[in-house]
């Protein structure tokens, strides 16, 4: 669309060449403006997106089918894809083409005839946690400009994230007492207060006692650490950092995020096996075992992210079904302003489209 390109050089609108002090440059302005307004309607539109996604997977928690769950969720989000004017790509996924039927990496989603993104998601972040009935599954989906997101192999990463207060202070490769030292210093707490967010699990063993022996407080996890990681940046949480080791590409959905919200994330990959160090060499990282900075994870100003909530968790409220539809809570930003949107919708089902 001829609208969607800036004025050039020697163009009608173009203030090059024009002297010091250039006219208000219109075309410019307007270009700037549909962008803008472009990055809005796509926010929304993403958000849209997470809520179908919600709706369908919350019909099964507690019902002690993970599998179910999942599909339901992946099924609506392809489904709602469908009808956005976006030529987007999945590049964090259900998995490679040979181990997801849809949302596998590479996909293309969108009607093709809008903007090229890249899109990272994740249909139904706690599986587990939707089939057992438990606290803080959501559904998370992230876009940017094409090659801005780290294409993460499908591998373990240990992760830091931390909040505005903290951002720029600390290094993942510190030893964790100097790291919550420094924390409780830049937070202005006791040390003894500090609560740090870790994933339930047996290989997290010695990051758990080298914790408790610092003084501080924990607070564990079974699933969904980038609502853990999402926590440490909203004023009325009691997390103050998430450490540990969880998945790759749910670490590149909490960096999308932790940009939006001025927090700051650090990621090093931890691999299971040799296969899956060759395999990240294979996806272009020429250095696997590099720290990747938050900047690296999530490239450029153009980050977006929506999350819906299934279940009940730290900073949204799970889908509530009503007589006739249920009552969603979601939240929507942009890196580009910071502006972040919480978002309570009531959907009538007898008025919602099929998808």
């Amino acid at each position: 669309m001829p609208w969607l390109v800036p004025p050039q050089k020697g163009q009608p609108g173009c203030s090059a060449g024009h002297g010091d002090s250039p006219p208000f440059n219109y075309l410019q302005a307007n270009w700037e403006c549909n962008i803008r307004r472009m990055d809005r309607n796509l926010a929304l539109e993403l958000m849209r997106v997470t809520e179908s996604a919600a709706l369908a997977s919350a019909r099964f928690m507690g019902k002690g089918d993970e599998k179910l769950a999942d599909a339901a969720a992946v099924e609506a989000t392809r489904r709602a894809f469908d009808k956005i004017d976006i030529d987007a790509t999945i590049v964090i996924g259900e998995g490679e083409r040979d181990e997801a039927p849809m949302l596998y990496i590479g996909e293309k989603v969108g009607t093709g005839k809008g903007e090229k993104i890249d899109i990272a998601l994740d249909p139904l972040e706690g599986t587990t946690i939707t089939a057992n009935g438990g606290y803080n599954a959501t559904t998370v989906i992230a876009a940017a400009d094409e090659g801005c997101f780290l294409h993460a192999p499908d591998t373990y990463m240990m992760k830091l994230a931390v909040g505005p207060a903290a951002a720029g202070i600390l290094d993942i490769t510190d030893p964790v007492p100097l790291t919550l030292k420094r924390l409780a210093r830049a937070l202005d707490k006791y040390l003894e207060d500090i609560t740090v967010c870790i994933l339930d699990r047996p290989r997290h063993e010695d990051l758990i006692r080298t914790v408790r022996e610092t003084g501080c407080r924990i607070k564990l996890i079974s699933d969904g650490d980038v609502s853990g990681a999402l926590a440490t940046c909203m004023p009325d949480s009691p997390v103050d950092i998430l450490l540990g080791i969880g998945g790759a590409p749910e670490g590149v959905l909490s960096a999308a995020a932790m940009k939006c919200l001025g927090g700051d994330f650090q990621g090093q990959l931890r691999f299971r096996n040799s296969e899956e160090r060759e395999r990240a060499k294979k996806m272009g990282l020429s250095d696997p075992d590099k720290v990747f900075t938050m900047n690296e994870l999530a490239q450029g100003d153009g980050i977006i992210f929506a999350s819906t909530g299934v279940t009940d968790g730290e900073f949204l409220r799970g889908v509530r079904f009503t007589a006739r539809g249920a009552i969603t809570n979601s939240v929507v930003m942009r890196s580009r302003t910071r502006t972040v949107r919480w978002v309570t919708a009531h959907h009538h089902f007898d008025y919602k489209p099929k998808y």
